[in-house]
């Protein structure tokens, strides 16, 4: 029996059952997207913090009785999730708040939040007898897909903006992957991908578009609460391109309450960069649909997407958890990438330190209050990026093999004498 129970449009509200429809509403077009809803009744039986206590599959697999693939088999034969979660007592005291808490996960696999997605993406293309799957991505998604799929011996046709960083592109050729560099933005590649997976009848890895896939990002969340003894903080950070990860935290704490793990959500905070901000100005605005941005300029390139195409749920998930979205500078983003990692030694790629960018631009701006508790979530490895981390830090010293001369010029260096 299957352990989904519905399928839900986040606009009409319309249900399907599994199987029903593969992807969005049909009423509503490529906008409806479905949220994935199980048997909660059943599954409380299943999962419960007792039986987690006990669970020791220190992966996201350790949430088997919600997540959205039916086959123990089609599992991917790579450790994805449980993440560090470190505790930073410097940067709450500097900052003000009670707490604060940093999330890894630039630590799976390939090195992003989206493995999470591809263990998922991998499990249910495996499930359906599919053969060879297709995402568009500025990056991670794409290189998290090749990843998952080379280890399942499934074939991957990735598209990725001709402006996708080397590193990224680097990856994705090295896992095997048929890799297509699309000339334009995101939202071009987006658009081509879709075309070919329809024609050519491909498993669809985009997350927006594919409900299942929030599913695996969700347990990021998961592993939030759980790392935190069920304690739910009082803000949670992370960055947001075309609106997937937001929502799938959301969708993380709504599943803890429906199954009366925990009684509330965080107020869930989205950060996008000043040059490319359409959820931002939507809910600057108060409108309930969003605008494309005009051009995409941003150092983050995960999270450059003009037009998110997981809008509606990304909305929700702020609006719901009593939430906001702030945008901040390339600036304040490349300054984040050092701050964090000299004071928690973690490294983030632009994207990912963004999340922390938006944590230090609402506390020094007095939005945070001192008896509280704030997770900040770090997608992506700095490693993903070299080109945009070296912008963020000096030059190193340069010597000859000689102590003496080293000695002198270490003295004309301002600071390090």
């Amino acid at each position: 029996m299957s352990k989904i129970f519905e399928l839900q449009c986040v606009l009409c509200g319309k249900r399907y059952r599994e199987g029903e429809v593969e992807y969005t509403c049909p009423s509503c077009g490529m906008d409806g997207t479905l949220d994935v809803l199980y048997d909660y009744d059943v599954a409380r039986k299943a999962i419960s913090r007792e039986a987690l206590a006990q669970n020791r599959d220190y992966s996201l697999w350790r949430y088997w009785p919600i997540l959205p693939v039916h086959e123990r088999d089609h599992v991917p034969p790579l450790s994805v999730g449980w993440t560090p979660l470190y505790e930073s007592d410097r940067l709450a005291a500097q900052y003000g708040v009670k707490r604060l808490f940093i999330k890894d996960d630039g630590r799976n696999p390939t090195g992003s939040l989206k493995d999470r997605a591809s263990a998922i993406a991998v499990g249910r293309a495996l499930d359906l007898g599919r053969k060879e799957v297709s995402c568009s991505s500025t990056g991670n998604a794409a290189s998290s897909l090749a990843g998952f799929c080379t280890v399942a011996s499934l074939r991957s046709t990735i598209f990725v903006p001709e402006s996708a960083p080397e590193a990224k592109v680097t990856q994705l050729l090295v896992y095997g992957a048929r890799v297509v560099l699309v000339k334009g933005d995101y939202n071009d590649a987006f658009n081509l991908s879709e075309k070919a997976i329809e024609r050519f009848g491909w498993y669809n890895r985009n997350c927006a578009i594919n409900p299942y896939l929030v599913e695996g990002k969700k347990t990021c969340g998961l592993e939030v609460a759980e790392q935190l003894g069920w304690e739910v903080p009082d803000y949670l950070f992370v960055a947001v391109g075309d609106g997937c990860i937001i929502s799938s935290f959301y969708k993380a704490f709504h599943d803890l309450i429906k199954l009366g793990i925990t009684d509330r959500m965080p107020r869930i905070v989205g950060v996008q960069a000043e040059g490319c901000k359409p959820l931002v100005e939507a809910v600057k605005r108060g409108e309930f649909r969003v605008k494309a941005f005009e051009k995409a300029d941003t150092i983050a390139d995960s999270i450059a997407v003009r037009r998110p195409r997981n809008w509606a749920k990304a909305l929700r998930a702020v609006r719901e958890s009593q939430g906001t979205m702030v945008s901040v500078s390339d600036g304040e983003i490349l300054s984040a990438i050092r701050e964090l990692a000299c004071n928690t030694g973690v490294f983030a790629e632009p994207a990912g330190a963004a999340s922390f960018a938006g944590f230090r631009k609402m506390a020094l701006s007095g939005q945070l209050r001192q008896d509280e508790t704030a997770v900040v979530v770090v997608t992506g490895n700095g490693l993903k990026d070299i080109s945009s981390a070296r912008k963020a830090v000096g030059d190193p010293i340069v010597s000859p093999p000689d102590i003496e001369a080293f000695v002198r010029i270490l003295s004309r260096v301002k600071g390090l004498a």
